[in-house]
C-alpha cells in the first residue's frame, strides 16, 4: 500500500495510567507511551473521557450519551444519539435558561452531523451551567473538554473539525506531558 507523502499523522504521548479510547476500544497505558495515529479514527483521551459512574446529573448524562455516540460502534452511536435526544429534550423542558436551550440545540445538531467534538464541548458548557445553578463543585471544570475547534488535515486528506489538542506542534493544555506534533511521512 503506497502512502501519500503529504499525509500527516498525530502523535500522542501518554503517561502510565492514562486512558485512550480509539473507535470504541478502551486502552489503558501501563508505561509512558508514544503513539502515532495515521488514519482517521474516533478517539478521546485523558480527562475528556467520562466514566459511567460520573454521569450522575442530567447534564453529565447528556455528555455521556454524546461520548457514547462519538466513540461507540454504529449500534452504540445510534443508541447514544437517541438517548442524547431524549435527555436534551427533558433538560430543555426543565430549564428556564434560554441560553442553555440554545446551546443544547447546537450540541444536538452538531452530533447529528457527526461533529461530536463540538457537541461534547457544548455539553461541557451545560455541565458547568448546571453546576453553577446547583452550587455544585465542578469536576467538569477541572476535567474539561478543550474549547474551540480548528481545521486539521486528516490523514485521509480530507478537512475536518479537529479538537484543539490536535493542533500540531503544540503542547496540550494544562502543561501536561501530552505533546502533539506534526509528523510528515517524508520525515518518517
Amino acid at each position: 500500500m503506497e502512502q501519500n507523502p503529504r499525509m500527516t499523522g498525530l502523535v500522542l504521548e501518554l503517561r502510565p495510567g492514562e486512558a485512550l479510547i480509539i473507535n470504541g476500544a478502551l486502552i489503558r497505558f501501563r508505561t509512558r507511551s508514544r503513539i502515532e495515529l495515521v488514519a482517521k479514527a474516533r478517539f478521546m483521551f485523558g480527562k475528556q473521557i467520562m466514566a459511567p459512574e460520573q454521569a450522575d446529573s442530567p447534564a453529565r448524562r447528556i455528555y455521556f450519551a454524546l461520548q457514547t455516540a462519538y466513540v461507540g460502534d454504529e449500534t452504540e452511536r445510534t443508541n447514544g444519539l437517541a438517548t442524547a435526544h431524549d435527555l436534551i429534550a427533558a433538560f430543555k423542558a426543565a430549564t428556564t435558561s434560554a441560553l442553555a436551550r440554545e446551546i443544547l440545540d447546537r450540541a444536538e445538531a452538531a452530533a447529528v452531523v457527526d461533529n461530536c467534538y463540538l457537541a461534547l464541548k457544548l455539553a461541557r458548557r451545560i455541565i458547568n451551567h448546571e453546576d453553577t445553578v446547583l452550587g455544585r463543585s465542578s469536576p467538569a471544570r477541572e476535567a474539561r473538554v478543550p474549547t474551540g475547534t480548528r481545521e486539521a488535515v486528516a490523514p485521509t486528506g480530507t478537512r475536518e473539525a479537529a479538537p484543539p489538542h490536535v493542533t500540531r506542534g503544540a503542547t496540550a493544555p494544562t502543561g501536561s506531558t501530552r505533546r502533539l506534533e506534526r509528523i510528515s511521512e517524508a520525515h518518517a
